[in-house]
This record gives structure tokens, C-alpha cells and sequence, in this order.
């Protein structure tokens, strides 16, 4: 429990209930369908009780190999079946990445992601990555990577180099999931998840909305999700930011309060993890962050660019969390 939670129990207030594993489906897709104020008022509810509502976890993330990727994923830019004028690259070698590292934590990043647009990661590439997250680990960051499918073994000597999560998103629910991605079926990225927990690593695993799914679909991801031996314990939601030349390129933006709803049913369903606004703050109203904060959302992608698409500059989350009084969320309390 949090020091927050702590002092409600002490006002008598009760320590949180222990979350569950038995969520149905049709219990998760109620969720979507309170009235709003209801479902924001339970999550942040929910929210209180294992974490302090005025602190945000910072984290930034780098491409660290761009592009080039066989996958079909229809969100994606980096994938090599699409025009999107994204250039391949090379992976990049471990002293610029434990450098770009540093100067994310001199910005205020607390966490340093590192993603990869392969469809697994290869077993040649594995000493070149281990020594990125030693290296940043070394900084005092908190580390994740997303480098494409995993076998248990490199589960294993990722989790050897210090690596603190591994991200494999499910992208979206299990019905919806063949119209965005036909190159790895559903069962792989549980596999990989599967592999990442056996291993003793923490997952970061969440998806993505405005793909043309329905709220069904939604439903249907976090029910998969809070259906898990264990609970990601890092939930990132991404709103699409639609990139021309994807299949998904000319999608109609979600509804914002839409968005809010997601944020709020995956603070219910999955009440200990971090939940991430990832991709799409770049056209988000100050707002609507406002509102996926009280819903429940405690951690943000800081920095320009995230991997391929823009994300809000330095200035604007500063005086963002400076209007709404919020804080850093102090380092190590994410896991």
C-alpha cells in the first residue's frame, strides 16, 4: 500500500480491496455504459486507494532501432508494408542510448523507455540491448523495452541486465484484433507476456483507441488484461495518432469523453497498475488530460517525440502540472 492509502486507512477510511482476477466480460462492458460522472467518481475512487491523485510518474521513450518492421500492425509507421516515409535504421549503439538516457533524466524523466521496431527481438542483438539498460538502469532511471516478441530465455537475461518492465501491448480486444494486425496472432503476444512473467520481469501491456473499434472492443481488452495470472503492472492507453499511409491513416479521432471512459474502466479493472496516457497527448486539450488524471491516469510520455508521432513540449507539461498542482511522482513508487 502507499503512504497515501496508508493515511486514509488511518483516517479510518479502510485500505483498498485486492484486485480482482474473475472480472467478466460483461461486467467490464457495464463499466462503459455508467452514466460518466458515476464511472469517473468510482475510478477515482479507486485511484485514491492505492495512489496519491497529485503525483504523476514522468517517462520518456526512444526509438533505439526505427522502421524497417515486416509487421502489418495498421497503426504503425515503422512497418516496411506501408508508405509512410519512414527510413530504416540500424539499431543504435549503447553509448548514445545511455546518453539520450541522461539527458531524459536532466528533463525530468523518472522512467527511460526503449523501443524497437522489430517483430522479435533476434538472439545477436541481445548483448548490444543488455548493455543499453545496464548502462541506463546505472543512471538511476527506472527502465522498460518493447523489442517485438520474446522467448523465454531472453525473458530471462533481458530481466539479468536490470531491465525493470517489458512492454508487448494486446493493442485492442480479442474480436477486433484481426482487423488491425494479421502477421502475429493474438496468442503470440500472450505468449510473450507469459515469457516476460515467468521470467519474474513486470509487464507493461495496455492498447490503443481510435482504431475503428467499439466499445465492446475496449471492454473486450481490458477484460483480457484483468483476466491475467497478474496484472500489468504498467497500462498504457494510446489514443491513434493517425499516420498517412497506414491503413488506419484516415481514422476519425475517438470522442474525447470516450477516451476518459477507457482510462477510467482500466483504473477499476486493474487497480495497483500504472496507468499511462501514452500516444495522442500531442492533440489533446489541457482538459481532457485534466480528466484522465482524475480518472485515474498517473503517468505521462514526456519529451517531443514519441517514437514516430509528436508529443507536447517541455513547457506545456510543466505548466500543465504546475496549473493543476501536481508533482513528480517520487522515484522507485511504480512497482
Amino acid at each position: 500500500m502507499n503512504p497515501h492509502a496508508s493515511s486514509l486507512a488511518a483516517k479510518g477510511i479502510g485500505g483498498p480491496a485486492p484486485p480482482r482476477h474473475e472480472w467478466s466480460l460483461d461486467e467490464v462492458e457495464a463499466l462503459f455504459e455508467l452514466p460518466f460522472m458515476e464511472l469517473v467518481f468510482r475510478a477515482a475512487e479507486v485511484h485514491r486507494r492505492w495512489f496519491d491523485p497529485t503525483e504523476l510518474q514522468l517517462s520518456q521513450l526512444l526509438s533505439v532501432k526505427t522502421g524497417g518492421c515486416p509487421e502489418d500492425c495498421g497503426y504503425c509507421a515503422q512497418s516496411q508494408k506501408f508508405k509512410t516515409g519512414v527510413a530504416a535504421t540500424k539499431l543504435m549503439d549503447a553509448e548514445t542510448v545511455i546518453a539520450a538516457a541522461a539527458e531524459a533524466k536532466a528533463g525530468g524523466a523518472q522512467r527511460f523507455c526503449m523501443g524497437a521496431a522489430w517483430r522479435d527481438l533476434k538472439d545477436r542483438d541481445l548483448p548490444k540491448v543488455a548493455a543499453m539498460i545496464s548502462g541506463v538502469k546505472a543512471l538511476g532511471l527506472e527502465t522498460c523495452a518493447t523489442l517485438g516478441m520474446l522467448t523465454p530465455d531472453q525473458a530471462k537475461a533481458l530481466k539479468a541486465a536490470g531491465l525493470d518492465f517489458y512492454n508487448h501491448n494486446l493493442d485492442t480486444g480479442p474480436d477486433y484484433y484481426d482487423k488491425v494486425v494479421t502477421t502475429r496472432t493474438y496468442q503470440d503476444r500472450l505468449d510473450t507476456l507469459a515469457a516476460v512473467r515467468d521470467a519474474g520481469m513486470p509487464t507493461c501491456c495496455g492498447g490503443i483507441v481510435g482504431m475503428g473499434e467499439t466499445r465492446c472492443d475496449r471492454a473486450g481488452l481490458l477484460h483480457q488484461l484483468a483476466i491475467l495470472p497478474s496484472h500489468p503492472e504498467s497500462l498504457p492507453i494510446n489514443d491513434l495518432m493517425p499516420i498517412p499511409g497506414t491503413p488506419l491513416g484516415d481514422s476519425k479521432a475517438v470522442d474525447p469523453l470516450e477516451f476518459v471512459r477507457m482510462i477510467a474502466a482500466a483504473r477499476i479493472v486493474c487497480p495497483k497498475s500504472m496507468v499511462r496516457i501514452a500516444a495522442g497527448r500531442e492533440h489533446m486539450s489541457r482538459e481532457l488530460q485534466a480528466l484522465c488524471f482524475l480518472a485515474g491516469a498517473n503517468s505521462i510520455f514526456i519529451g517531443g517525440r514519441l517514437l514516430t508521432t509528436n508529443n507536447p513540449e517541455k513547457t506545456a507539461d510543466e505548466a500543465l502540472l504546475a496549473d493543476l498542482k501536481m508533482k513528480p511522482m517520487p522515484v522507485g513508487l511504480s512497482r
